[in-house]
Formats: C-alpha cells, sequence, structure tokens
C-alpha cells in the first residue's frame, strides 16, 4: 500500500517539477506605497512584513525606488532612507524607477532622463556601502516610449548610464486592490477588507494563468516570468499567500538577471502607442496579435474600482 502511495505522488509530482517554472518578484514604488500614512512605524511594518516574507519563501526580490519619497518638505528623512537600507541590509537589490514617478508619455526627453538621474543620487552610494550595483530601470506605467525613435532614445540613455530595463511579463491591478484595502482599513470595515483580499489572491493566480497561457500560445513554452507588484500595505499582509500560491503551481523564485536569461526577452518589439502593458503584450501586438488573442484577461470586480477612484 505504502508502495502504492508512493507511486501516486511521484506520478503527481513528475508534471509540476518538470515544467520548472520560474518567477522573479520586482517590487516598485518604494520606500512604501502609504496614501498618505506617513508615519514611521507605519511604513517600517510595512517594509519589515514584505522582507520577512522575502526570507521565509527565499525570494530573490528587487525593489524599484522613486527617490522623491524620500523627502519631507524638501529634506531627506532618514528613517525612509532607513527603509531601504533593510532592504540592503536583508540582501536584496534595488532598482531605479525615476525621482519622481513621471510618466515618458507626458514629458520631454529631456526632463524625464533627469529625472532618473535624479532618482539615483541616493540609492546608488546607498548600494554601494554594501557591495552592490544600481543596474535596473524600471519604467513607471509601464510607458515605454509611443514610438520606435521614443523607445530607442532612451534605451540609449539607459545603457550610456549602465541600466538594463526592467520588463514586466505579468501585469495586474494589485494598486486598485491596495487602494480599496487601504480604504477599508481607514473605514475599520473588516468585512470589505477580508472581502477585497480573498478577490485579490483569486484575481492573482487568474492572472497568472492567463499569462501562463499567453506564453505559452507566443512560445510554445511558459517563460521565466517578472512579476510587478507594490510596496502597499495590502502585499505586506498577503504576500506570504500569494508566494504560497505559486509554489503550489510549481514555481521557483529568481532574480532578475537570471530571469532575464530567457530568450523570450530577446523578442523584438515593432509595435508602439500610449501603452502601459505587459510585454507579452507588447510581443504578440508585435507579432499581428489580434484581439481574440488577449480575450479572457481577468477583470479587476467593479467594486474594488469604485473604492480605489
Amino acid at each position: 500500500m505504502r508502495k502504492y502511495l508512493f507511486v501516486l505522488f511521484l506520478m503527481a509530482s513528475v508534471p509540476v517539477l518538470g515544467q520548472n517554472r520560474e518567477v522573479c518578484i520586482t517590487i516598485d514604488d518604494l520606500p512604501v506605497v502609504s496614501y498618505g500614512i506617513n508615519e514611521e512605524e507605519y511604513l517600517l511594518d510595512i517594509t519589515r512584513r514584505l522582507i520577512a516574507t522575502f526570507d521565509r519563501y527565499q525570494i530573490p526580490a528587487i525593489g524599484f525606488v522613486n527617490e522623491g519619497k524620500l523627502y519631507e518638505q524638501g529634506r531627506l528623512d532618514s528613517a525612509r532612507v532607513h527603509l531601504l537600507e533593510l532592504w540592503l541590509q536583508h540582501g536584496y537589490a534595488l532598482g531605479n524607477h525615476t525621482y519622481a514617478h513621471v510618466n515618458y508619455h507626458e514629458v520631454s526627453f529631456d526632463r524625464y532622463t533627469r529625472n532618473i538621474l535624479q532618482g539615483e543620487k541616493v540609492t546608488r552610494p546607498l548600494m554601494q556601502q554594501y557591495d552592490q550595483k544600481l543596474t535596473y530601470f524600471r519604467h513607471p506605467y509601464l510607458r515605454i516610449g509611443k514610438t520606435k525613435a521614443r523607445h530607442d532614445s532612451l534605451q540609449y540613455f539607459l545603457s550610456q548610464h549602465g541600466y538594463t530595463e526592467a520588463p514586466v511579463t505579468i501585469d495586474n491591478d494589485d494598486y486598485l486592490f491596495a487602494k480599496a484595502y487601504h480604504v477599508a482599513a481607514v473605514r475599520k470595515d473588516t468585512a470589505t477588507m477580508q472581502q477585497v483580499s480573498r478577490d485579490y489572491l483569486r484575481y492573482m493566480e487568474d492572472k497568472l494563468v492567463f499569462y501562463e497561457e499567453a506564453s505559452d500560445a507566443l512560445f510554445g513554452r511558459n517563460i521565466k516570468h517578472i512579476l510587478l507588484l507594490h510596496a502597499n500595505l495590502l502585499n505586506a499582509m498577503y504576500l506570504d499567500e500569494l508566494a504560497a500560491m505559486y509554489q503550489r503551481r510549481g514555481y521557483r523564485f529568481v532574480t532578475l538577471n537570471k530571469a532575464l536569461t530567457d530568450g523570450a526577452y530577446q523578442e523584438q518589439i515593432t509595435r508602439y502607442s500610449d501603452w502601459g502593458i505587459s510585454w507579452i503584450d507588447r510581443w504578440a501586438l508585435s507579432q499581428g496579435k489580434k484581439g481574440d488573442f488577449f480575450a479572457g484577461d481577468p477583470e479587476t470586480p467593479d467594486y474594488v474600482v469604485k473604492l480605489a477612484e
């Protein structure tokens, strides 16, 4: 009987083990998306909770910094800088997300690139203190340029300043769920908080399945994914459940550098517009995929959207 059960276990395990699924978890808008709650203990608690999950699940996460958030009334806030130090002390990487979360499609090239350089003044020397190098840049709003010329100009600028773009394959509306959760928390509406968190976890698994299927349709396989999340209370509270879901689906967590070794990231982008979308969607559009390819993309519940307004 034991032998029979062991064989069944192996048969159930082989498909998952054989898939060799990998994902990099990236966190935007560091140090914290606080929605105006800037008490030191609140920001510290969110940061510590995120890091504790990284430690528990051995997630080599990277956080992308908006350095404008490090200042209070024009002065650098040492407590907020300390939040970045916590990431580095635990061995987690940081990247540049511009100083003020600027939309490349709404400002001049010169203004945008100045904002990139302004966004490394604290992070770069801080990382050097921990023997790390500032390497990665994440586009705010995932705007990479409305035209090929604008895109290529930015790519050249980034390469000249030692940056590698950090794309996203699993895009999602976690920020809407997070705002809705925040609103409910401020109101002390625990029932809505629980509903938002349940729907969020279900939505995030549905999103993963959607992009797995899209990846298979484009490349005939499930590529090494890059997940976009934000440094907010919702993820601080439920990242453990998200990480467990990824593990249950056969994933192991890898660095951004490892994820980018997948050949899919060399796929050419030839279509440009005012999009802030997953790179899988960009590649699909560049390959001439039409509306039916994008059908079934999970939607954010209406009540979440309304709460987040």
